[in-house]
């Protein structure tokens, strides 16, 4: 995974809960305290999961929770400043979310051993979008949150549900 994700993370929990919660997390996941991630640097997947779930028992949160909160945060706060031409020229969560896919391929062919998940697009009606999240990883729930965070950086209401563990029913207002 790449070091943008848990980077993220560390601003999100430090901004959210203050710095020492952050510390604490990366000690309880037994990294030093000081440990500073690079957005390019190639982290172990199974580290970034560590990460993650040593900030939801520090925090005392599930890993739902966790998921709703890197995925607005991610959203709202950190991918619009580092991915800001990723934003430009839409103007609905529905574009957004059509166009997630297109930036995880140039993701792919630009940042070396990137492995974002894709997504698979098939429309139920014409306000219903089924999507399929596809990565090895296996973190829908994260997908999950970004897509309410999606919705809340457009100022929609999104009615979001899991179908199964690689599948999202989206319904848009």
């Amino acid at each position: 995974m790449k070091g943008v994700i848990v980077k993220c993370l560390a601003d999100m929990v430090t901004e959210k809960f203050g710095k020492n919660k952050w510390e604490d997390s990366l000690e309880k996941a037994g990294i030093p305290r000081t440990t500073f991630f690079l957005t390019t640097q190639d982290v172990d997947d199974a580290l970034t999961m560590k990460v993650i779930a040593s900030a939801c028992e520090v925090l005392k949160i599930t890993t739902e929770q966790a998921a709703a909160a890197f995925g607005d945060y991610w959203v709202n706060d950190f991918a619009v400043k580092v991915y800001k031409p990723f934003y430009s020229g839409l103007t609905s969560a529905k574009e957004f979310l059509l166009n997630l896919d297109k930036v995880h391929v140039i993701t792919t062919q630009t940042i070396p051993n990137a492995h974002p998940p894709r997504f698979d697009y098939e429309w139920k009606d014409p306000k219903t979008l089924i999507m399929t999240y596809k990565s090895p990883r296996g973190l829908i729930e994260f997908f999950i949150g970004l897509a309410h965070g999606v919705g809340k950086h457009f100022h929609e209401e999104l009615k979001i549900t899991k179908l199964s563990s690689d599948k999202v029913e989206i319904i848009f207002s």
